[in-house]
């Protein structure tokens, strides 16, 4: 897969769910004002009432795979893709290229000194060429499991099958250039954060010099 960032450093973010991507990403970005582009946004955006991708969708499975108001039956959809696996690779073939090309899009309309591109499954699906570099962001199960749970009002047996469909923590840190654990709270990620910083501000730099 080729790169078509040409000045932009990019940081990709990852980790699993209920690992705190969103809490980290908002610092670096009210802390020190890095741009973020979040693939789950995108992804969503693709999608929209109108779209090329929505109305590509409607083809393929009709209008009763939309709300009442236009959009999405995301729930139905999963459903449908769930129990028909060439249904999930039609889908993954019609929307991938659009999510990936939007993503290098934005990376690349970015202004701060590097970006972070938020790719949840940036290694589950083999995306490690969009970036530069990937920062983990690393908790236990414990912690993914309860912070799920009483963030989207979930059971735990709906918690645990997510899991295991994702990539496991052990293949996620061996592809990290840089972990942050994130058991802890937003006070102890501060030093952290602002440490990593000024190495990407750094390896930026001369990114752009060289690039």
């Amino acid at each position: 897969m080729s790169r078509k960032i040409a000045h932009t450093f990019v940081v990709g973010v990852t980790g699993g769910i209920g690992s705190g991507k969103t809490t980290v990403t908002n610092l670096f970005n009210t802390l020190h004002g890095i741009d973020i582009v979040d693939a789950d946004i995108i992804a969503r955006e693709v999608v929209a009432p109108d779209s090329e991708g929505l109305l590509k969708i409607i083809e393929h499975f009709g209008s009763t795979i939309l709300h009442s108001g236009g959009q999405l039956d995301r729930e139905k959809l999963r459903t449908i893709i769930f129990s028909h696996p060439t249904e999930k690779e039609w889908l993954n073939r019609l929307l991938h290229p659009m999510i990936r090309q939007q993503m290098l899009d934005q990376t690349q309309a970015t202004t701060s000194p590097y970006c972070l591109l938020v790719i949840p499954l940036l290694i589950d699906n083999g995306l490690q060429a969009l970036v530069d570099r990937i920062l983990v962001i690393d908790v236990d199960q414990q912690t993914q499991i309860s912070r799920t749970i009483i963030r989207d009002s979930v059971t735990i047996e709906h918690v645990k099958s997510i899991l295991s469909a994702q990539v496991d923590r052990e293949k996620r840190l061996y592809f990290a250039n840089d972990v942050i654990n994130n058991n802890g709270d937003n006070i102890e990620l501060k030093p952290i954060i602002r440490l990593l910083h000024e190495q990407y501000l750094k390896l930026a730099a001369n990114f752009s010099e060289n690039g």
